[in-house]
């Protein structure tokens, strides 16, 4: 995030998702923000624990799915949209 200038405001962690509340340009896709993500934290956890993950993967370099799910914060004020995100997991 930090490479492409979005601001990771909050983020926190379930058993088998993530919850991200980012702030990008508006130019930017949503799509383009989700697949850098994963490329990134794909090749770094790989990179960091590579025995760990062959042990629970029978294919090198697949971490996450293939679907995400975003929204825009809308009428709900960021504040919100952070406590939601940091009580998550």
């Amino acid at each position: 995030c930090n490479s492409k200038g979005y601001g990771i405001i909050a983020m926190e962690t379930d058993k088998d998702h993530i919850h991200f509340l980012i702030s990008y340009d508006s130019t930017d896709r949503v799509c383009d923000i989700v697949k850098l993500i994963k490329q990134q934290t794909t090749h770094y956890l790989w990179q960091k624990y590579p025995n760990f993950l062959f042990k629970c993967y029978w294919k090198h370099k697949i971490f996450w799915s293939d679907g995400y799910f975003a929204c825009s914060i809308g009428e709900v004020s960021s504040t919100t949209i952070q406590k939601y995100i940091e009580n998550q997991g």
